[in-house]
């Protein structure tokens, strides 16, 4: 089956992970989007009509037309395929049931993601064995926990009583580290020494975390190396934060946390816990506060005394907003960043940042 994911209408709603990326590339739970719907080999993802066009321009046949924000399930994904069998127009109704969540805002990501991760184990998992489980482990519910070829976990605590373990391909769980279920550590990710990971959490591939995390999702390529607390919280790709640096996720009040929404242009409500929500390339340095519901913009220097403010708009250099951080000096810091993990910042990624930039 054919599908095409419509960015267009969610761009603005999910600020500002869908500044540098399509939504379907967001992750949620172990997978993204757009990997829920390739998983099973079945069907080809379009970004839009023209790709869809460019790849089959002689083709009668019409793709499925969906909103990129979806976070479906294999059921809804099955449901789909038979609904898409008698559409004859590309249209079909999609409805909301206990198989599709949508994302209609950027906090829906730790909100959601107890449920996706839970949803995407299963998929994962069904039909394999994981690696054996080091005898140096103490485990709760081994049959919950999944670790790939080559992930080295040695002399740690995992408790997957209340919620599945995964452990990706050459993941490195170091030695003292407890990881509290539904858990899921992605490819190449490195979890360090005495580390306490809760529930609902994912450390998207190739990222580096320490301390103290809890419902959190990290994209990718990301760290939070060092001591610290991050909660209910979702870091886009290539961010980092000094050590020290901590968020708030509840108000001192235990009222309502609100979130400036891009869309609506006010502040909207998002229930009684909201931590960071840091948009891909930012960084802040040690010992960093960020305020509750805070959302920090594209590739932004983040320092500052005492609790940040809530909005830190992209390219910001400092909390304020009055200093921009310089396009060039962006770039090439960017590139020595991922210089870090054996690669290099790419032309595309490149004009991306410079069309932000030329916004403000």
């Amino acid at each position: 089956m054919k599908i095409i994911l419509d960015n267009r209408l969610v761009q603005k709603q999910l600020f500002p992970f869908t500044k540098t990326r399509h939504a379907a590339d967001i992750r949620v739970g172990i997978l993204t989007i757009r990997e829920k719907l390739l998983f099973n080999k079945q069907h080809e993802v379009f970004d839009s009509d023209e790709n869809y066009v460019a790849k089959y321009p002689n083709t009668k046949e019409s793709a499925i037309q969906l909103p990129a924000n979806i976070l479906p399930d294999e059921t809804w994904i099955n449901d789909l395929q038979e609904a898409g069998k008698n559409s004859t127009d590309g249209s079909i109704e999609l409805i909301e049931n206990a198989a599709l969540k949508i994302l209609n805002h950027p906090w829906d990501i730790f909100k959601y993601n107890d449920w996706a991760l839970r949803k995407d184990f299963e998929v994962i998992t069904r039909g394999r064995r994981s690696q054996e489980i080091p005898t140096s482990n103490k485990t709760i519910n081994d049959a919950d926990i999944f670790i790939e070829a080559a992930a080295k976990v040695e002399h740690c605590i995992l408790n997957a009583a209340d919620g599945p373990i995964y452990i990706g391909k050459n993941a490195v769980i170091m030695e003292g580290s407890f990881l509290r279920g539904p858990v899921a550590i992605c490819e190449g990710a490195v979890v360090k020494m005495g580390t306490r990971i809760y529930g609902a959490t994912t450390v998207g591939p190739f990222c580096t975390v320490g301390g103290e995390i809890k419902n959190s999702v990290l994209f990718g390529y990301s760290n939070k190396a060092h001591d610290g607390y991050l909660g209910d919280s979702v870091l886009g790709e290539w961010c980092n934060l000094g050590a020290g640096t901590s968020n708030s996720n509840v108000k001192n009040t235990a009222g309502e946390v609100k979130y400036w929404s891009d869309a609506a242009l006010k502040e909207i409500g998002a229930g009684n816990k909201g931590g960071l929500l840091m948009g891909d390339y930012s960084k802040a340095a040690i010992n960093t506060s960020f305020n509750t519901g805070t959302i920090v913009g594209v590739c932004c220097n983040v320092f500052a005394a005492g609790l940040t403010p809530k909005l830190i708009p992209d390219f910001c250099w400092g909390v304020d907003g009055t200093t921009k951080y310089k396009l060039d000096k962006a770039l090439v810091d960017i590139d020595s960043w991922k210089k870090l993990k054996g690669l290099s910042i790419s032309d595309r990624e490149k004009q991306i940042l410079t069309d932000i930039y030329k916004l403000y």
